[in-house]
C-alpha cells in the first residue's frame, strides 16, 4: 500500500532587525489619520474653519496665530488642525519608510523600491497613497480656506481623508497576512456582494457630507456656506441609503458565516455590523435632538470607524493564513 511522502520541512522564518516596529508604526499612522478627521470635525462643528483666514499662514505674516486676533478661540482650534497635518505627514512618511525597510528580507540596494521578498507591493502601494494623499489634503485645505469654506471643496475634504484612512486601515491589516495573491475564504459570490456594500458604503458618506453641508456645521460661525438643499430632504435620503447599506452588510456577514472556510471573515463583518447599528443610532439622535455639535463629532468618529472596520472586513474574505503547499 502506497503511503504520501512526508511534506518537506518548512524553511525557517527571517526576519529583519527592527521590524517589530512595522506594526507599530502601521498602527500609529491608521491613528493619527483617524484623529486628523475627528480634529477636522471639531475645526467644522465649532464654526472654527476660519480661524486662520489665510493659507499657508495663519494671519497675514504670521504662520501662528497672533493676539487680539478677531477669530477669538477659532484660531486655536484651526492651527492645531494644521499642525497635526504635519504630524500626519511626518508619520506617513514613516510608514512608507517601514515598510520599505521590514517588510521583507535585507535589501542591498537602496533604490530598488520593489525589491524585497516579492516585493510586498500590497503595502507600499497604500503607504505611498496615504503619504501622497497628506499633500493633497494640504493644498485642499488651503483651497478650502481660500474659497471661504466651499460646501464642495469641504466635503471633498472629508471623502479624502476616507480614502487615506482606508489606505492606513488596509496597511494594518494586510501586513500580517501572507504576500502575494491570496485565495477567497468564502463564496466568489459574496466577495461581489462585499463589494457593493463597499461601493454603497461610500454613497452613504458622499450623502452624509451633504447631509452635513446642508445643515447648521457649515464650518464658519459668522459666514456659513451651504449646499442650500433642504437639510429634511438629504437627511431622509441618506437615512434609506444606509437602511440598504445595513441589508447588504448583514446579507455579506450571514454569508460569510454559512460558506467560509475561516471564521475570521464572519466575525469581521460581525464588527461592521455592529459599528453600523451604533452608527445608526446615534444618527438618528442627532436627527431628534436637532444636531448638537457633540453628537455629530461622534457621528463622524463612527463613520470614520466604519471604513476601517470596512476594510478589515474586505482584506479578511482571503486567507489570513499561509496555507500549506499542495502536492
Amino acid at each position: 500500500m502506497a503511503t504520501a511522502a512526508p511534506a518537506p520541512p518548512r524553511a525557517p522564518s527571517v526576519t529583519t532587525p527592527g521590524s517589530e516596529w512595522l506594526p507599530r508604526i502601521l498602527m500609529l499612522n491608521l491613528a493619527v489619520e483617524v484623529l486628523i478627521v475627528v480634529t477636522g470635525g471639531l475645526v467644522r462643528l465649532t464654526g472654527s474653519g476660519l480661524g486662520c483666514p489665510t493659507w499657508p499662514q495663519c494671519v497675514p505674516g504670521s504662520y501662528t496665530p497672533v493676539p487680539h486676533q478677531a477669530e477669538g478661540y477659532h484660531r486655536f482650534i484651526e492651527f492645531g488642525n494644521r499642525t497635526l497635518t504635519s504630524v500626519v505627514g511626518v508619520v506617513a512618511l514613516l510608514a512608507v519608510y517601514a515598510v520599505w525597510r521590514w517588510s521583507g528580507p535585507t535589501r542591498t540596494r537602496w533604490y530598488a523600491v520593489w525589491e524585497r521578498g516579492g516585493s510586498r507591493r500590497e503595502l507600499m502601494v497604500p503607504a505611498l497613497v496615504v503619504l501622497g494623499g497628506v499633500v493633497v489634503q494640504a493644498v485642499l485645505g488651503g483651497i478650502t480656506v481660500l474659497t471661504g469654506l466651499s460646501p464642495i471643496t469641504v466635503s471633498l475634504h472629508f471623502l479624502v481623508s476616507m480614502v487615506l484612512v482606508a489606505s492606513a486601515a488596509y496597511l494594518v491589516a494586510r501586513r500580517p497576512t501572507p504576500t502575494g495573491p491570496r485565495p477567497l475564504v468564502v463564496h466568489p459570490l459574496v466577495e461581489r456582494l462585499a463589494w457593493l456594500t463597499c461601493a454603497v458604503g461610500a454613497v452613504v458618506l458622499v450623502l452624509g457630507t451633504v447631509v452635513t453641508g446642508s445643515g447648521p456645521h457649515s464650518g464658519d460661525a459668522n459666514e456659513p456656506a451651504r449646499f442650500g438643499f433642504d437639510p429634511r430632504t438629504v437627511s431622509w435620503l441618506h437615512a434609506d441609503t444606509v437602511m440598504l447599506f445595513v441589508g447588504l452588510v448583514l446579507a455579506v456577514w450571514l454569508a460569510a458565516r454559512l460558506t467560509g472556510t475561516e471564521t475570521t471573515s464572519a466575525r469581521a463583518w460581525l464588527a461592521v455590523l455592529g459599528v453600523t447599528a451604533l452608527q445608526g443610532v446615534v444618527g438618528y439622535t442627532q436627527y431628534f435632538t436637532g444636531l448638537p455639535w457633540g453628537v455629530v463629532l461622534a457621528h463622524m468618529l463612527l463613520a470614520t470607524l466604519l471604513v476601517v472596520a470596512l476594510t478589515r472586513a474586505v482584506v479578511a474574505l482571503r486567507a489570513t493564513e499561509a496555507t500549506a503547499p499542495q502536492h
